[in-house]
């Protein structure tokens, strides 16, 4: 077992694998289109990042800014009732923002990375729309680029800053919760205590000296009615000026006072040490290939990531790149071993059949709305991961993704299926629904039965189904005809454009088709 570059054939059931792992939902043409590249070229058009737009305003309560317009530079009203009011409606925006872009990807991992580092640092929204917008565009934009810059960045970041109190940690007062966090969750990761205050990668001494190295920082400019963005100032009065010593762990170093760029020295120590590495790959295969790290993968697959990361100077995009060509990666015995999580769930609906709502501002912000929400009961706030670790299902032991269905959020999926297919969910007097015939219509060979179903199996499940389950799904599309008949039915249909009579009868097979599959046990996993 190694990352050695994978070399077998390369083919659709490998570019939709490699599809499936990286976007939220691929499309027919995304899947054909890759498998028609080589699979480094293929890697490396995902490895980019998109242009994107800022939130706009389509709420009643923004009273700043005409709809349309962005206010993620704007004032806020100084009455506060109005202030609050505007602050409702921009965190809608926002979140209208973060489902339209999944909805509106391209052939990118940036989405997907994006999420990545929103589980990671776990920050839930701040107290200003604009400066969550902030956080959210430094993670996306910095997605696969250099960690240790990036978690220099998050550390200052107005919005982290708020979430674990670094604004308010002062020589006077010191505050712990972001020293803690930024070495247990953030860098080289928590093991074994092995003595009193000693994790094995750091000690007790190394969060208490962390804390007095960060203090200085406040935040100004909240909801501001003069200043366009919150900011994160440094007040040296607050800051501890003595000389901080650490543990043995990072070599007895002791970090100097360097006023405002002390923490980024601090970091650069925490740097040196090679767990940051191994602590990063870990989870990143686990996002991408599999939770359950073997033995096999422990010593051979995670050192090997590792040593990319630092060989690069912690930039992320090599350790992406070598993975998601590797021999390990398109393993058959790795496809289906994750459960999809809500987003994966919802958006391969949506994004595979190409369903992107185009009606109106408001009625598109409440759709996304209504998406964003879907995804809360499925267990999934996106703006608001559960605590600072992210969500269990990427570090629970030992069940990992499994923890995202049980009795109560499987129903929730099945019955977005449903809605999506057969009745329409209902935003503003229009029905989200998938267009299965424009779906059907782009695949292969939409007139060949067995065609269609591997098309769409292709799309949807990440193994080969057993020839019985295919007959089964074949016979669910041609209500047990002969798959002849399939062939007549669709042929009328595309002859007698406009007549519902013919078209009416190829959607609902279709879509009874789907409905299977999204029930299937194989559609939950990735």
């Amino acid at each position: 077992m190694s990352l050695t570059p994978y070399s077998g054939a390369w083919t659709k059931s490998e570019a939709a694998h490699l599809l499936r792992r990286t976007l939220f939902g691929p499309t027919h043409a995304q899947v054909t289109a890759v498998s028609q590249l080589t699979m480094a070229d293929a890697v490396n058009q995902l490895l980019n990042i998109e242009t994107v737009n800022p939130p706009v305003a389509f709420d009643a309560g923004e009273t700043i800014v005409s709809p349309g317009s962005t206010w993620v530079n704007a004032v806020y009203p100084s009455n506060p009732v109005a202030n609050q009011a505007c602050e409702v409606a921009r965190l809608k925006s926002l979140s209208y923002w973060l489902m339209y872009n999944i909805n509106s990807q391209g052939m990118s991992i940036n989405q997907k990375m994006m999420f990545f580092w929103q589980n990671h640092f776990g920050v839930a929204l701040s107290s200003d729309a604009r400066a969550a917008y902030t956080y959210f565009e430094l993670l996306r934009t910095c997605c696969l680029g250099n960690f240790k810059q990036l978690i220099k960045d998050v550390t200052l970041d107005p919005s982290m800053l708020l979430f674990l109190n670094g604004n308010t940690n002062s020589v006077q007062a010191p505050n712990e919760n972001y020293s803690r966090e930024l070495l247990e969750l953030f860098t080289i990761g928590k093991g074994d205590q092995i003595a009193a205050g000693d994790y094995s990668t750091y000690t007790e001494q190394d969060v208490s000296s962390g804390a007095k190295i960060l203090t200085g920082y406040v935040v100004q400019g909240l909801r501001s009615a003069t200043l366009t963005a919150a900011q994160t100032l440094y007040l040296a009065p607050l800051h501890d000026t003595s000389s901080k010593q650490l543990s043995y762990h990072f070599n007895n170093a002791v970090i100097a006072n360097n006023g405002a760029q002390e923490y980024s020295d601090y970091i650069d120590v925490i740097f040196s040490q090679d767990q940051v590495a191994h602590f990063i790959c870990t989870k990143l295969y686990r996002y991408f290939v599999n939770y359950d790290i073997t033995n096999a993968v422990e010593t051979l697959i995670i050192p090997e990531l590792a040593q990319t990361l630092i060989n690069n100077n912690y930039d992320i995009q090599p350790v992406l790149f070598e993975l998601l060509t590797s021999d390990h990666f398109y393993d058959v015995a790795l496809r289906g071993t994750i459960i999809r999580s809500p987003l994966e769930t919802v958006f391969t609906m949506l994004n595979s059949t190409e369903t992107i709502p185009n009606v109106n501002l408001t009625t598109n912000a409440n759709i996304y709305m209504t998406i964003y929400y879907a995804n809360q009961n499925m267990g999934l706030d996106y703006a608001a991961p559960p605590s600072v670790a992210g969500w269990t299902s990427y570090y629970q032991l030992p069940s990992f993704s499994r923890l995202w269905v049980n009795s109560t959020t499987i129903k929730f999926r099945f019955d977005m299926g449903q809605g999506l297919l057969f009745f329409g969910i209902p935003i503003n007097g229009y029905f989200l629904k998938i267009n299965t015939l424009n779906f059907l219509n782009n695949l292969s060979i939409p007139s060949d039965a067995d065609a269609v179903i591997y098309d769409m199996c292709e799309l949807f499940i990440p193994k080969a189904l057993e020839a019985s389950e295919h007959v089964g799904l074949v016979n669910v599309l041609t209500n047990f005809l002969p798959t002849f008949e399939w062939t007549l039915q669709y042929n009328d249909y595309l002859a007698n454009p406009g007549n519902a009579s013919f078209s009416d009868p190829v959607r609902q097979r279709v879509e009874l088709v789907m409905d299977r599959i999204f029930k299937m046990p194989q559609f939950q996993m990735i």
